[in-house]
């Protein structure tokens, strides 16, 4: 059963990639503002799961709800402007163009939203000082550490404002030293945004700056806080 106010909710989901069942009537809830882990092995769905509640994968069966509204009724358009717009997204190599500067992928979004490009460049570079990473706007990705285009990263997720992040093992690269530098950074930013993020991972570590744990085992979910 889904929690009353939440943001974004699956209900029974099922996905399945020829014989391999990946996820088998898994559940999913996260409130605004609110950070939830998603925990489990390789192998035991957490990423098919977050690729369904973020429109990328279409579930076999269940229903994913965002604000009131099906995703599953959605077209391919209106999920990808839902991606663009109101979710953010940090994968674990980054992902960044490696053609643009640092400045330019984080201002990407709001570009491909039709912000003008010196309106986009200069929020983008707020977020790269909340980020502290301002000091390597003009550098291009290949020239940066992978920390520091891990952070480059996290500021083009958060530069659209979004109401929910997705982060799947954003950590999963880095030393401990920058992965907690990474982590701590996305969370102080997330939560005083009111942004709320989905975050998986294998790493207590990481998990720990969560509000709260969901574990994925053989494509199920099970709430830890509701499980007590």
């Amino acid at each position: 059963m889904i929690p009353d106010g939440s943001l974004l909710s699956a209900d029974g989901l099922y996905k399945s990639y020829g014989s391999n069942a990946a996820l088998t009537g898994a559940e999913f809830s996260i409130h605004p503002g609110e950070i939830v882990a998603v925990m489990g092995p390789s192998g035991s769905g957490k990423s098919t799961l977050l690729h369904c509640l973020a429109g990328i994968v279409a579930a076999d069966r269940g229903t994913i709800t965002y604000a009131g509204r099906d995703l599953s009724a959605m077209n391919d358009a209106q999920r990808s402007a839902l991606r663009r717009s109101e979710f953010g997204f940090v994968f674990q190599f980054g992902q960044l163009v490696p053609e643009l500067t640092c400045v330019e992928n984080v201002a990407l979004p709001l570009r491909l939203n039709g912000v003008k490009r010196k309106a986009a460049e200069a929020t983008a570079l707020r977020w790269m000082t909340r980020l502290e990473v301002d000091d390597i706007g003009s550098q291009r990705p290949g020239e940066v550490s992978g920390g520091q285009g891990q952070r480059v990263a996290v500021a083009r997720a958060l530069v659209t404002s979004p109401r929910v992040v997705f982060a799947d093992e954003p950590t999963g690269a880095l030393d401990s030293l920058n992965g907690e530098l990474v982590m701590r950074l996305l969370t102080e930013a997330a939560r005083a945004a009111s942004t709320a993020v989905v975050l998986v991972t294998h790493e207590t570590r990481v998990a720990a700056y969560s509000d709260r744990e969901i574990v994925v085992r053989d494509g199920k979910s099970r709430d830890m806080e509701r499980a007590i």
